[in-house]
């Protein structure tokens, strides 16, 4: 139970979502330099969700600035013609709901093909089936704890059954196969989020709209590791 969740594995992606896109760069700069592992792009195309945010042009700028992996999510429909985009761009790991590909097998070749890293996106109430036929061609399960389209929501509680199920799914693989939680994570839940099994988390306006993003950060991460100790414990119920 829990494989893939030795110490050390924990992973918090900064969602830029949240950021001074009039001083992008900037921000980029000092997340990087605050600790986060992994930058998150929250990519909406006012179709698929009611929102409109950034493209591939936003993601080719910033890569020259970080050494950071880029982690896009891809919130569009139809999905397959802005993969190979992205990818040119510098993404490394590239996410997409189901719901927006006409065939899911496809898509996850198309973003290996261009050398990515393919992830499956769940909305609160989209079920995990699709994990029966992708998860061993996957490298990442994506978990979303609002719906998507706007950032700063509330944590939608009933996500930590649907991390606790994606979990055992993946710890019976046997593949690493990373678990990302994304929306409404700050320092008061994001314990929770790890006891139920997630390894990377997906923060945007608790980091951004921080005044310290270090402080922050190491205080997820000391929360993080007392999640997984608490799923660790005997007594815990998984």
């Amino acid at each position: 139970m829990l494989a893939a969740m030795a110490a050390g594995t924990f992973r918090i992606a900064a969602s830029i979502l949240s950021a001074d896109f009039a001083r992008l760069g900037e921000e980029v700069r000092a997340v990087e330099a605050a600790g986060a592992d992994l930058l998150h792009f929250d990519v909406m195309d006012n179709h698929y969700v009611p929102n409109l945010t950034i493209g591939p042009l936003v993601c080719a700028s910033l890569r020259p600035r970080t050494k950071l992996p880029i982690d896009v999510h891809l919130m569009v429909k139809p999905v397959d013609r802005i993969v190979p985009e992205f990818a040119k761009a510098g993404a490394d790991i590239i996410s997409f709901h189901p719901e927006a590909s006409e065939h899911v097998d496809r898509t996850i070749d198309l973003i290996r093909q261009h050398g990515c890293r393919p992830g499956l996106v769940f909305n609160p109430a989209t079920p995990l089936d699709w994990l029966d036929y992708t998860l061993e061609l996957i490298d990442m399960v994506l978990i979303m704890s609002v719906n998507p389209g706007f950032g700063g929501q509330q944590f939608i509680t009933t996500s930590l059954r649907k991390l606790a199920a994606a979990r055992a799914r993946i710890d019976s693989c046997g593949r690493a196969v990373r678990l990302e939680v994304d929306g409404g994570i700050k320092v008061e839940n994001i314990h929770q989020a790890a006891e139920a099994g997630a390894d990377t988390f997906v923060a945007g306006s608790a980091i951004f709209g921080s005044r310290d993003y270090g402080k922050v950060m190491r205080e997820m991460r000391q929360q993080i590791e007392s999640g997984h100790a608490a799923a660790r414990a005997p007594s815990a119920s998984r």
